[in-house]
């Protein structure tokens, strides 16, 4: 998920509470504050499902509420914009109940991005993050490396003309993890640096342990050890989540568990 709400404090009030939230992994307090919109505004509708969709990716928990928001959604759009960027969110739920084995839903992620990209015309403002999750289905579903790297970077030359540095943050992040599966090490570490860099700066705190827990996969020694301990102190800061880290933390010392 990205280019959903400001990641700035100068933005309508409205849009820097939800990412106030949405940073700190409260999903659904945000998404909260969107439901009184979410039931005629398409935008709204289409940014609470954002939200509940990224929950379900970074708990493994609220699928119906995520599949609730995105019929809404669905209902709402009324024109090919709109169309498309549902049915990107579509493909999103799909793909995660996928990845983490929820259900199989591998076929219907891959119709539903399709049927975005025949909907998004190339300079659409959905089309990087369009080009993003067919990315993910590249690399983790279809284990098609190339191909990931081809929408990855597709995804990283958009964000850059639009501004959406989050989406950067996430481009970096498998430009450097395909770069890492190939060996090309310095060029994983500078990627992987430089969405961590990105994400610190724009207070992303949820996705800053993933960030720390990828670099730390670039060094040795006690510069891995910092970034894992790091990454393992903001995990448990906000309530273990994202879920599928853990297995990659090395458990607190005992008296840092008994501080926390």
């Amino acid at each position: 998920m990205s280019g959903s709400g400001t990641t700035s404090e100068g933005g309508p009030p409205l849009q820097t509470a939800v990412w106030r939230l949405r940073s700190r992994a409260c999903w659904t307090d945000a998404a909260a504050l969107l439901e009184p919109h979410a039931s005629a505004d398409p935008a709204a509708a289409l940014q609470r499902t954002s939200l509940l969709t990224e929950r379900c990716l970074y708990t493994g928990t609220g699928w119906t509420d995520a599949e609730d928001a995105l019929r809404t959604a669905e209902a709402l759009a009324h024109d090919d914009l709109g169309r498309g960027a549902a049915a990107c969110e579509r493909g999103y739920l799909a793909y995660a109940s996928t990845l983490l084995g929820a259900r199989d839903r591998a076929d219907e992620a891959s119709v539903a991005l399709s049927r975005a990209a025949a909907l998004l015309p190339p300079a659409a403002p959905g089309r990087p993050l369009l080009d993003f999750r067919r990315g993910l289905i590249a690399q983790n579903i279809a284990d098609a490396p190339q191909s990931a790297r081809a929408a990855y970077r597709r995804a990283h030359a958009g964000a850059t003309a639009q501004g959406d540095d989050l989406l950067l943050s996430f481009t970096w992040r498998h430009l450097a993890s395909l770069a890492l599966r190939e060996g090309e090490l310095a060029e994983a570490r500078h990627g992987f640096t430089e969405s961590l860099r990105i994400r610190e700066e724009l207070g992303y705190l949820v996705g800053t342990a993933p960030a720390l827990i990828s670099l730390a996969h670039t060094e040795t020694g006690p510069e891995a050890a910092r970034l894992r301990a790091e990454a393992g102190r903001l995990f448990r800061l906000l309530g273990g989540v994202p879920t599928w880290l853990a297995p990659h933390l090395e458990p607190p010392a005992p008296e840092t568990a008994e501080a926390n």
